[in-house]
């Protein structure tokens, strides 16, 4: 299958340099950039890419903004932060915007193409120093909304969890021995009960309420 990306990026050398890269994927095809957030937004809806690398720090719309403005026209679209940045300022509005994976522009060449095609298999991606911070911030912050979380079935945590971990419907049903369509329904009704986005905000939410191990 052939991942169509959009890339968002207000340094025309950072563009230039990922879409040289990309391009030799065979998988992959860059079908366009963005110098800007406001631009993101708006090839977003005419080229309707599979996935966005996204700046955070750009002129006019800023990349946590703009893919606000992106999920909620067009939730299906995967975004993957790519920035300088990793402190919970960032991270932690990036993955509540509906960001699917955050990296760090330092991210090794190779390891960004297994991290996209990670997150086009719906596995969450952060850059390790993002976890560290993201941990560091939400470890003790909060207790378990206990109300919330006894709504759950034992499956349904159990699915939570290994969200949490980052593994894809077909890892979980392999862990649980179970189908993954019923994975599939499992998640389904977890988000809907924890009143969530996606599954990026559900691993973020097991974070904060101390369900991940």
């Amino acid at each position: 299958m052939t991942i169509r990306i959009l890339i968002a990026d207000d340094h025309h050398v950072v563009r230039r340099g990922l879409v040289f890269f990309l391009r030799t994927q065979k998988d992959f095809e860059i079908i366009g950039e963005a110098a800007n957030g406001k631009e993101a937004v708006e090839l977003a809806k005419t080229l309707k890419p599979d996935l966005i690398l996204m700046d955070l720090i750009m002129p006019k719309v800023d990349g946590i903004q703009a893919t606000k403005m992106i999920k909620k026209e067009q939730p299906d679209i995967k975004i993957m932060m790519l920035t300088s940045f990793s402190d919970q300022d960032h991270v932690i509005p990036a993955l509540e915007a509906g960001a699917s994976g955050f990296q760090l522009k330092d991210i090794q060449p190779d390891e960004l193409v297994i991290s996209i095609k990670k997150i086009m298999e719906g596995e969450n991606q952060l850059h390790p120093k993002a976890t560290t911070h993201l941990l560091a911030n939400l470890s003790n912050k909060s207790k378990p909304e206990k109300k919330v979380i006894e709504e759950l079935t034992k499956r349904e945590l159990d699915v939570l969890k290994e969200i949490a971990k980052g593994k894809s419907n077909k890892e979980i049903a392999s862990a649980l021995f179970i189908t993954e369509k019923t994975v599939k329904t499992h998640v389904s009704n977890l988000l809907g009960k924890l009143e969530l986005a996606d599954r990026t905000q559900a691993a973020l939410y097991a974070v904060r309420h101390q369900l991940a191990d």
